[in-house]
């Protein structure tokens, strides 16, 4: 999948939501959390982007750059 890094802070921000507090509820490092914020990771496994979209409570499609077919 490839997160669309904006997307995730703009949601995370909007819950005032901290970055340490969305490390807390996906179990994912925090750095690895902020590359993705920062576009600096293009692709990622399903997981961490599923448990990301989990803790933000949105669906995928919200955060990632997919195509729908």
């Amino acid at each position: 999948m490839r997160p669309n890094g904006p997307a995730i802070r703009a949601i995370r921000r909007a819950q005032k939501m901290s970055l340490r507090t969305l490390q807390q509820k996906t179990g994912l490092n925090r750095g690895y959390l902020s590359r993705m914020e920062r576009a600096l990771i293009r692709e990622s496994a399903d997981e961490p982007v599923q448990a990301v979209a989990s803790a933000l409570d949105v669906t995928p499609d919200a955060i990632t750059h997919e195509e729908k077919p």
